[in-house]
């Protein structure tokens, strides 16, 4: 079951086929959805999370916590929502579409993409952008 909560006064809209977006590109992959809570939280929120458990005092758009059994995806996804407006200015794109790219980016960790070198973010980018591809409510 995936959840949204927000700890700011976001509120995401399209819940239903955000949702079934996610799953879909959870199934294209290969695997099942399990319990997956996204939080929608401020920069302040997230930098205090950031420094705590990963201790790394800088910000970020976003930090995930995977609990995945087997094939079966589980996790916290804490996405800043100060860093996704930010980042769609610096990027020139559409709020809702940064905004996608970092709810499917953190469902794609879970997935065993990872983003450390660049031959990992190329690829990492090229599913992200196939996952946007998919979306047919925006």
């Amino acid at each position: 079951m995936i959840s949204f909560y927000s700890e700011t006064d976001f509120i995401i809209g399209n819940e239903s086929n955000v949702k079934n977006w996610i799953i879909d590109i959870i199934e294209s992959e290969g695997f099942d959805e399990g319990d997956i809570g996204y939080i929608f939280c401020d920069d302040n929120y997230l930098h205090k999370m950031n420094v705590e458990f990963l201790d790394h005092d800088t910000l970020t758009d976003i930090i995930s916590f995977d609990y995945s059994m087997g094939k079966q995806i589980h996790g916290e996804i804490y996405i800043s929502i100060d860093r996704v407006k930010e980042n769609a200015e610096e990027f020139n794109a559409m709020f809702v579409d940064e905004l996608h790219r970092v709810i499917i980016h953190g469902i794609l960790h879970y997935c065993g993409y990872k983003d450390k070198t660049s031959s990992d973010a190329v690829l990492m980018r090229s599913k992200e952008n196939e996952a946007l591809s998919k979306r047919n409510f925006v």
